[in-house]
């Protein structure tokens, strides 16, 4: 295993150019929130900006920063039964490109853009990779080419689950396109760009060209795939060409499911092997995302189920944003932040914690069974260790030293109860019922 992930981590440093961190986009995880675990897709503009009001007013300060709509912006009415295409009423441009819906973001989304960078935040927004259907069928023009929609269309390309869109064919007429789109959406102020339907199965061409559509705009936009699971033989291809990428099928709030269940919709436990898996292909600029944080209030049209308070209870909601923050995962919020309780307001606005998802390094797991997990991480305070207990009774938990290359006795910190453990030579301690305990071992 530690020879396959050294062989990985080789190739990466020859496939990235030099480049500080400064100058990079998502240099470090991506921190935000985005609008589909709580409105599926009937967020509007007055809502949205209200929801940016609270991170300006209570996040913000904690690194939180990406404001993200999700899908269907362009439908006027997203509530409307049948096939989305024909009855949502989608607004398109002249050109073949989504616009967003009048009714809904009557200021349109440049403004809404504008509003959300006076407030020192980053905006973004959702999209199905592809053409629209109907740009297709009346052979639309692409904005500042010679080519039209049906010469950039590959028809026999359509998402299993959204079959609004046709995929764009790996040609000279389907990078106009993308470029015409990312030249529109750049003019908007877009910061970050979730595209689904692209990483399962694995559409390396157009992701391709996304990527250098983004480049040629001259805008720094995080480009998010999504949804998963990406496949992990093309790790290396998502990084070159990616910020982030989904490692998983959408995750709710379920904290395990039977061994043959279907992978949608994921659940907590499972992420845990695929973070492992996914360790060698994480740094500055390309991070394997676990996808949202379903936790808080998933209200009041949830992108799956209905309205309600998370099914993670308080020990599990912990489990959820340690094993995110000590992997290095994407921290996107996806509950209601107009309906924020204070539990989950702790979870979010531990600056410590943060700063484990943030400038942490050497993040790994030491230990996983059927009982639990153990992941290790290095530090500017120190070394990190995050005990996860998966059963259904708290337990006492051990690592020792030698587990994380850690010598001599050290001062102990619990990061979310900030008590001081005193002086340790390892570790001996009470974890709850799927529960976890985030340990500093301080220099």
């Amino acid at each position: 295993m530690r020879s396959r992930f050294s062989l990985v981590l080789l190739c990466l440093l020859f496939v990235f150019p030099a480049i500080s961190t400064a100058q990079m986009v998502a240099a470090t995880p991506p921190m935000g929130w985005n609008s589909w675990d709580s409105f599926g897709l009937t967020i509007t503009q007055r809502v949205f900006e209200q929801e940016a009001d609270y991170m300006h007013q209570h996040l913000q300060k904690y690194g939180w920063q990406y404001m993200v709509i999700d899908e269907g912006w362009f439908a006027r009415y997203p509530n409307r039964k049948g096939t989305p295409r024909l009855v949502q009423g989608y607004d398109i441009s002249p050109n073949g490109l989504y616009l967003p819906a009048p009714n809904r973001f009557p200021s349109g989304l440049k403004s809404i853009a504008a509003y959300v960078h006076s407030l020192g935040l980053k905006f973004g927004i959702h999209i199905i990779h592809g053409i629209p259907r109907s740009a297709v069928e009346k052979n639309l023009p692409i904005l500042d080419s010679k080519f039209t929609a049906r010469q950039a269309a590959h028809t026999s390309d359509v998402c299993a689950w959204n079959s609004d869109n046709y995929g764009v064919k790996d040609n000279a007429a389907g990078q106009a396109y993308y470029d015409s789109m990312i030249k529109m959406y750049a003019s908007w102020g877009v910061d970050f760009l979730k595209v689904d339907c692209i990483s399962e199965p694995y559409n390396a061409k157009e992701i391709a060209m996304i990527h250098k559509a983004i480049l040629k705009s001259g805008r720094p936009i995080v480009l998010s795939l999504s949804p998963g699971p990406t496949p992990l033989k093309d790790g290396l291809n998502a990084a070159q060409n990616a910020n982030m990428w989904r490692i998983s099928n959408d995750m709710w709030d379920l904290w395990s499911k039977p061994p043959n269940a279907p992978s949608f919709p994921q659940s907590l436990t499972n992420q845990f092997t695929l973070l492992a898996d996914w360790v060698p292909f994480r740094g500055p600029g390309h991070w394997p995302d676990a996808d949202m944080l379903p936790i808080g209030t998933l209200a009041p049209h949830p992108g799956w189920g209905k309205p309600r308070v998370s099914r993670l209870n308080h020990n599990e909601e912990r489990t959820l944003v340690t094993l995110w923050s000590i992997a290095k995962s994407p921290l996107i919020m996806g509950g209601n932040l107009l309906k924020m309780d204070p539990y989950t307001l702790s979870l979010l606005t531990n600056p410590q914690v943060i700063a484990l998802d943030q400038h942490s390094y050497a993040n790994h797991p030491i230990l996983q069974n059927a009982n639990g997990a153990i992941w290790a991480a290095a530090g500017p305070q120190g070394d990190y260790i995050a005990l996860f207990n998966f059963e259904n009774i708290a337990r006492t938990m051990s690592a020792n030293w030698s587990q994380s290359e850690i010598h001599g006795p050290h001062a102990v910190a619990d990061l979310w109860t900030h008590h001081s453990l005193g002086v340790m030579k390892s570790i001996h301690v009470m974890v709850p019922p799927h529960g976890t305990r985030l340990l500093l071992i301080e220099h």
